[in-house]
C-alpha cells in the first residue's frame, strides 16, 4: 500500500470554500393544479389555493384515513417513490454506481423492501438499523454502516457481511485490535473540513443539518488522514481500506458539494487498495415554491468526469461510486395526514386564529426543530372531491401536545417563532395533509409524548389504494415495558 499524500491532496486541501455561493435550482414541488399552500403575505388569489395536495386528493386521503383506522397517519405514494428511485439511479457515473438508501429517514419495512426490488442498497446509521434491515430481507452485504456509536456486536455484523466505515480514529483502533492481521476491509468516513446545512449558510460554523466542517463531530478529521495518524493505524493492524466516505449536510450548494467530491477523491490516493468512493447523501429537496432542489445530473456529471481524470492518473484505478440518499429519496413521497379536532381565536394585538391537529410535534418534529416549513392543504373532512371549499383564512397551525413549542406552520428556519399561513379554510373535522413528510418524520417523531401513540403508516399504490404498513400502536404497547419496583420502596 502507498500512503503518502499526493500534490492533487494538497491542493484540494487548500482550496478555499468562501467563494461558493447558493445555487437555486426550480423547487420540486406539484404542478400548478396542485401547487403548496401560499404564505398569508401572498398577494396571489384564493384561486392558486390547491384543492388536493401533492398525491392525495380529498378521496385518496379519505381512503387513507379509513385504511388507517383514522387519523393521525403518515401516506407514501408508490408513484412518487417510484419516480425518486428512478431519478437517483440515474446518477452520472464513470465506473458504476451504488445507490444506498438512508434509512434513518425513513425506516419502514415496507419502503425498504421496496428500494430492495429497485436494486438499491442500504446505508445503516446504527447497528440497530442494521438489525432491522436484515430482518426486513436486506442481504448484510448490501448493508453499510456509518455510525456516531460504534455498536457491540461490530464484529458480528462485519462477519455477516456488512460494509463499516470507521467514523472516529477510536472506532478504528476497535475495529483494528479486533480483525488485527486479517486484512479484514474497512471504509473510512473523513469530515473533509467543510460542511452545508440547509438552515445555515456556513461551510464551517455549527448547523442542525451540517456534518461538515471543525464544528461536527462526525468524522475523521482531514488532517489526521494526512499527518500518517489513520495510515499508520491501518498499517499497524494489517488492514485493507477499501472505500473512503464522506457526508457534509443537506445543504443546496452544488458547487460546495463537488468541491468535496474532488477533495475526498484525493483521499483515495493515499490507499491503493480502495475501490469506491461514498459521498455521501444530502440531496437538498425543495419542498416548497422558491425554495431549492438539487440537480443531480448537474452535480453529478462534473464528479464523473473526476472520476474519469481519476483514474487516468492513477493508472487506470476505475473508482465506483456510491451516494446515499435519504431526504431525496422519500421526502417528497410521504405525507402526514391529519384532522383539524379544534379551532380557536384570540382578540387584540398578536391575535390568531389557530388550527388544532390531532397530530404534532409527535408526528412531525421538524418544524420545531429546525423551523421548517411544509406545504399545507386543507380537505374537506367528508372525502368528496367537489365539496372542497373556496374561501380562505390566515392561520396558525399547531399541534396536540400540551407543550408551547408543537408549532406546525413556524417563521421559515425560526422555530421559535409562529406564522400564519394563509390556507383553504377549515371545519373542526376537516382534514389537514402536509406534505413532504416522507424524510425524517416518521422515524424521527417524538412519538409517546403526552402519551399520545405512535401514527399508523400506509401505502398509496399505484391505482391510488391504500394499504396499510404499520398499525396504529395501543395504548398499552407504550407503558408495557414498564416495571413496578419492590413493595416498600416508597
Amino acid at each position: 500500500m502507498k500512503f503518502a499524500p499526493s500534490a492533487t491532496l494538497l491542493l484540494a486541501l487548500a482550496a478555499s470554500t468562501s467563494a461558493f455561493a447558493p445555487v437555486d435550482r426550480p423547487a420540486f414541488r406539484p404542478s400548478a393544479t396542485t401547487a403548496t399552500s401560499l404564505s398569508s403575505t401572498d398577494s396571489s388569489t384564493d384561486d392558486a389555493l390547491p384543492s388536493q395536495s401533492l398525491f392525495l386528493t380529498p378521496s385518496t386521503a379519505k381512503s387513507a384515513i379509513d385504511a388507517a383506522g383514522g387519523t393521525p397517519l403518515y401516506a407514501y405514494s408508490l408513484d412518487k417513490l417510484d419516480e425518486s428511485a428512478s431519478a437517483c439511479l440515474a446518477f452520472p457515473n464513470a465506473y458504476g454506481l451504488t445507490v444506498r438508501y438512508a434509512m434513518k429517514a425513513c425506516p419502514n419495512g415496507t419502503i425498504l423492501k421496496y428500494f430492495h426490488s429497485r436494486g438499491i442498497h442500504i446505508d445503516a446509521s446504527s447497528g440497530f438499523e442494521v438489525r432491522r434491515a436484515i430482518s426486513n430481507g436486506i442481504p448484510p452485504e448490501n448493508i453499510s454502516l456509518s455510525t456516531q456509536e460504534l455498536p457491540d456486536d461490530f464484529a458480528e455484523l462485519v462477519d455477516l457481511g456488512i460494509k463499516l466505515n470507521a467514523c472516529s480514529i477510536s472506532q478504528l483502533e476497535r475495529f483494528g485490535q479486533h480483525f488485527a492481521g486479517t486484512g479484514q476491509k474497512v471504509g473510512i468516513r473523513v469530515n473533509p473540513g467543510v460542511g452545508s446545512g440547509g438552515f445555515s449558510k456556513s461551510t464551517t460554523g455549527f448547523s442542525k443539518t451540517n456534518v461538515g466542517g471543525p464544528s461536527s463531530s462526525f468524522g475523521i478529521w482531514h488532517e489526521y488522514m494526512t499527518d500518517g495518524t489513520v495510515p499508520s493505524i491501518v498499517d499497524k493492524y494489517g488492514l485493507t481500506v477499501e472505500r473512503i466516505h464522506t457526508h457534509i449536510g443537506s445543504g443546496s450548494d452544488p458547487k460546495i458539494w463537488q468541491s468535496v467530491a474532488l477533495r475526498s477523491l484525493s483521499f483515495c490516493e493515499m490507499f491503493d487498495t480502495i475501490t469506491a468512493l461514498n459521498l455521501g447523501g444530502g440531496y437538498k429537496v425543495g419542498r416548497n415554491p422558491g425554495e431549492p432542489t438539487t440537480d443531480l445530473q448537474e452535480i453529478g456529471a462534473p464528479v464523473a468526469d473526476e472520476f474519469r481524470n481519476f483514474a487516468e492518473k492513477n493508472g487506470g484505478r476505475e473508482l465506483k461510486l456510491e451516494i446515499e440518499p435519504g431526504t431525496y429519496l422519500v421526502a417528497m413521497a410521504g405525507a402526514l395526514v391529519s384532522t383539524v379536532q379544534d379551532k380557536v381565536s384570540t382578540e387584540g394585538e398578536g391575535s390568531h386564529t389557530f388550527l388544532k391537529l390531532d397530530a404534532g410535534m409527535t408526528d412531525v418534529l421538524r418544524p420545531s426543530l429546525y423551523g421548517a416549513v411544509h406545504p399545507i392543504t386543507i380537505l374537506p373532512g367528508s372525502g368528496l372531491d367537489d365539496e372542497v371549499g373556496t374561501d380562505a383564512e390566515s392561520v396558525v397551525v399547531v399541534g396536540h401536545c400540551c407543550e408551547s413549542g408543537d408549532l406546525m406552520t413556524p417563521e421559515d428556519g425560526e422555530p421559535e417563532s409562529l406564522s400564519e399561513r394563509k390556507l383553504r379554510k377549515a371545519e373542526i373535522g376537516d382534514v389537514v395533509v402536509m406534505d413532504g413528510s416522507g424524510a425524517y418524520c416518521a422515524g424521527m417523531s417524538s412519538k409517546n409524548y403526552n402519551s399520545f401513540p405512535e401514527a399508523p403508516e400506509v401505502l398509496v399504490d399505484k391505482e391510488g389504494k391504500a394499504h396499510l404498513v404499520r398499525a396504529r400502536q395501543s395504548p398499552e404497547q407504550i407503558y408495557e415495558n414498564e416495571v413496578d419496583v419492590a413493595e416498600g420502596v416508597f
